[in-house]
Parts: structure tokens; C-alpha cells; sequence
């Protein structure tokens, strides 16, 4: 079984992370921009933020045969800060032309304000100017309602292609507009504040797995790059094919990641075992 890890801070890990992944099934990780657990005070903090993890970062998963990808951006915890913003936003243009650069995320809503409106929708404008793909952080279980109204609002408004956004973090009462929109959803699998492995097999079989994606989003946190093992044996556990589980850990985000070429991880399908057989139908 091979695993897509499609939000993973891996900036926050152990290099024995990596190696655990891969012996677990991990092909690939993709890692936005995120907030560093304080807020900085330089656009040159985040610019050599935006160096390691598109320079870095793909070194240390080299190591065990995993491809690294990224994102650039200013995350919601610091576009409150709208002068910072604007200062590193200027300087994001530069890194889409990295090898590793998927695109501007994670973008969004963190406590609803007017000042992370502002400094999202100028984040959603320059990705489309530049065609790269966006990926939107939803805020917690208070605020998540209202910021999935405000983030569906912006993206209509501001006309940006359903097919090339992922809004991330969805839970129960998120995911139908998401779909309905024609935007891709993401579930995080975090054991404090967003979603439950169960939980998400259980989404998995009332939504089905068309643009569907499933990811740790494993950071400094209580979390764990596993919760994808785990919730794919829970999906197995109730029945569903390898192939099924294939198309949900692997080759979702292959297709969504892949509208950027630089992913170059191709979705796949298993054979079919065939028997060898002489004219007498023996093995």
C-alpha cells in the first residue's frame, strides 16, 4: 500500500519520521507554509522560512526515498499583521519558480477578522495571476462554519477554479458545501481539535471518494504522520478493496497536486493477477 502525505509539517519532525514513513507506504509529502507557534516579526523570517522547506526540507525525505513538495504563504494566525503580510506576499513570486513549490497555501480564516479577508484575498488574486494552486486552511471547530461561509463567498467572488482549490480541515457540517462548489475537501486527521480517523472512514462512505483528500497536517502538536495508516485500516476494516483505499491515499492527491507539474507522482491502479496456463488449461 502507498500513501500520499499531503499535509505534513515535516519542518516540526524528526528526521525518524521520515524513515517511519516510508517503511509505512509514504511515496511522497507535501508541506504549506504554517505558523511557527509565535508570530514573526521580519519578511525575512518568513523568506528563510519559504528557503527551507522548498530547499531543505527535500533533502532530509530524500534520504528514505520520499519526495518533498511545499507551499509559500502568509498563514491566518499572522495576516492580522497586514504591513508584514504585503512584504512577504511581494516576495512569494520567486519561490513558484522552485522545483518543489506546489503552490500558495495554506491561506484562509483564522478568527474571521476584515484584516485576514484582506490579506486572503490578495493571497487568492496573486495565485491566480500566477496560475498556481491554492490550498485553504478552515478555522477551528468555533469559527470553522462561518470561515468556510466567508472562504466560499471570497473564492466566487474573486472567480478562482473550483478544481485547482483545496479547502482543508473540512468536518461534518463543511463538507457539503465544499463539494457542492466543486472545490476539492480535505479531512485532517489531528487527535485534539479537528478529526478522528472513524470519523472520516464514516465520511468516506456517505460522500464516497471523488475529490476527497485525507492528511495528519503532523506538526509540533499532539499529532502523528500515522492517523493515514490508521484510518485506512478502519476503511479496510469495513470492507473496501485496496483499490478503493489506493484511490483515497494515493492517487487523490496525485490527481489534485498533479494539476502542478511539477508533482510528477502519477496515480496508479493495481493489475489483475494473471494465471499462466499450456493448451491444457494446467499451470
Amino acid at each position: 500500500m502507498y500513501y500520499i502525505q499531503p499535509h505534513y509539517h515535516g519542518i516540526s519532525r524528526t528526521t525518524e519520521d521520515y524513515e517511519r514513513m516510508a517503511q509505512a507506504g509514504v511515496v511522497a509529502v507535501a508541506e504549506p507554509a504554517f505558523w511557527a507557534g509565535f508570530d514573526r516579526m521580519y519578511p525575512q523570517t518568513f523568506i528563510d522560512y519559504f528557503r527551507q522547506i522548498s530547499e531543505f526540507e527535500p533533502t532530509r525525505a530524500a534520504q528514505y526515498g520520499i519526495r518533498h513538495f511545499c507551499w509559500v504563504a502568509v498563514n491566518p494566525k499572522e495576516a492580522e499583521n497586514v504591513s508584514l503580510s504585503r512584504q512577504v506576499i511581494a516576495a512569494m513570486p520567486e519561490f513558484f519558480e522552485k522545483p518543489t513549490v506546489l503552490g500558495v497555501g495554506e491561506i484562509g480564516f483564522n478568527k474571521n477578522t476584515a484584516n485576514e479577508a484582506i490579506i486572503f484575498r490578495e493571497q487568492v488574486e496573486l495565485a491566480i495571476k500566477h496560475r498556481q494552486l491554492i490550498l485553504i486552511h478552515t478555522p477551528h471547530l468555533r469559527d470553522k462554519l462561518k470561515g468556510t461561509k466567508l472562504t466560499l463567498d471570497i473564492l466566487r467572488e474573486m472567480r478562482a477554479d473550483p478544481a485547482r482549490v483545496w479547502i482543508d480541515h473540512v468536518e461534518e457540517h463543511t463538507i457539503k458545501p465544499v463539494l457542492d462548489g466543486g472545490y476539492w475537501a480535505g479531512m485532517t486527521l489531528y487527535p485534539m481539535t479537528k478529526m478522528s480517523p472513524k470519523r472520516a472512514a464514516d465520511i468516506l462512505e456517505v460522500y464516497g471518494k471523488e475529490r476527497l483528500l485525507v492528511n495528519s497536517s503532523a506538526d509540533w502538536g499532539p499529532s502523528s504522520p500515522f492517523t493515514l495508516q490508521e484510518c485506512a485500516l478502519e476503511y479496510r476494516r469495513r470492507g473496501h478493496s485496496e483499490q478503493e483505499l489506493i484511490e483515497i491515499f494515493h492517487n487523490n492527491p496525485a490527481r489534485f497536486l498533479g494539476q502542478c507539474a511539477k508533482f510528477d507522482v502519477k496515480p496508479f491502479r493495481l493489475m489483475e493477477p494473471q494465471m499462466n496456463t499450456d493448451k491444457h488449461g494446467w499451470r
